[in-house]
């Protein structure tokens, strides 16, 4: 079977290797699964370089979702059958043609797009997690996030409007306004300087419940000055790489409360009644359609080094898939 591995870290087009390694059958209580669909995340790409919060061991193989089909079954192991198509959520290192993993690992996969189901795990549960655990969201609130156009800042939009929650989305870009529109985004602005008066004229002087803060920075800041009184700021990436100054009078006087999230340290913490209702409230939701994640371009593993530098291009429309070829 076929192995993307690294075992330094680096630019990812250069460090990443396809390794043949022999065939292996599921010992008791294994599954041999074969990968249909693996996404590559930027936090892949972070890793593999070496910029992100936790470092991998190394020899290491990068992924962290998708779906695959069930090809054998170890002894013992009677909930899944061949043919039957699973979720790779939590079981890692899913750059590979086939996984031999066991059997608790893998989620039965309902009926539906097996491109959008294999995303299911990272950006859509992200913005599901951040809608809910944060704040007590009812119809008709606000909420305002940059880094709109993102994987996740798309989710959080549509969720939201099946929700009826409002969004007030921050971009960077004049050609995303129309898009996030469409897709659902309730108010979509160019961020800059006067960002804080545009937004309370677009929303009436909203009382913004929560914000959600990809880019860090000066982005940060102004969002901040946006909140109304008592609402959380919840920060899950630095895009911009540059930290914000802390806005301590506006921490004060609208108790503004600033908390951070990596979904890594959610799997790790929570419960697995909590992750079977975090994943089971949006399963459905892929699998009819509701949702979706846009896709760029799909690349077979022997083209990792065009799919890594892809994925890590600036004019790149959605994500990038992996989609093992089987011979």
């Amino acid at each position: 079977m076929q192995v993307i591995e690294f075992n330094q870290l680096g630019n990812p087009a250069d460090v990443l290797t396809l390794k043949q390694v022999p065939d292996q059958s599921p010992a008791a209580g294994e599954v041999k699964v074969r990968v249909l669909a693996t996404p590559i995340h930027p936090a892949n790409l972070l890793q593999i370089a070496g910029q992100y919060a936790a470092a991998p061991p190394l020899p290491s193989v990068p992924g962290g979702e998708g779906v695959g089909q069930v090809v054998e079954l170890g002894e013992g192991v009677s909930h899944l059958q061949v043919g039957q198509n699973v979720l790779l959520a939590g079981v890692g290192g899913t750059w590979r043609s086939e996984i031999v993993a066991p059997a608790a690992g893998f989620i039965p996969a309902p009926p539906g797009d097996v491109e959008q189901l294999s995303m299911l795990a990272v950006n859509p549960l992200t913005a599901h997690l951040m809608l809910s655990d944060f704040a007590e969201l009812k119809e008709g609130d606000w909420i305002i996030q940059n880094a709109a156009n993102s994987a996740v800042g798309e989710m959080v939009i549509q969720l939201a409007a099946l929700k009826g929650i409002k969004t007030v989305n921050i971009v960077r870009r004049d050609d995303q306004l129309l898009r996030l529109k469409d897709l659902g985004g309730t108010v979509v602005l160019l961020d800059g300087p006067d960002l804080v008066e545009r937004v309370a004229e677009a929303t009436g002087g909203a009382d913004i419940r929560l914000a959600f803060d990809c880019v860090a920075g000066e982005s940060h800041e102004r969002m901040i000055e946006t909140l109304g009184y008592g609402a959380s700021i919840i920060t899950y990436g630095t895009l911009s790489g540059k930290q914000p100054e802390l806005n301590l009078s506006a921490m004060i006087t609208k108790d503004i409360r600033p908390r951070g999230f990596w979904l890594q340290q959610w799997y790790q913490t929570a419960s697995q009644e909590q992750k079977q209702g975090a994943l089971g409230a949006l399963i459905p939701l892929i699998a009819s359609g509701q949702i979706k994640t846009k896709i760029d371009s799909r690349f077979p593993l022997e083209e990792i080094g065009d799919a890594v530098t892809r994925a890590a291009a600036g004019g790149r429309d959605g994500k990038v898939l992996l989609t093992p070829t089987h011979h």
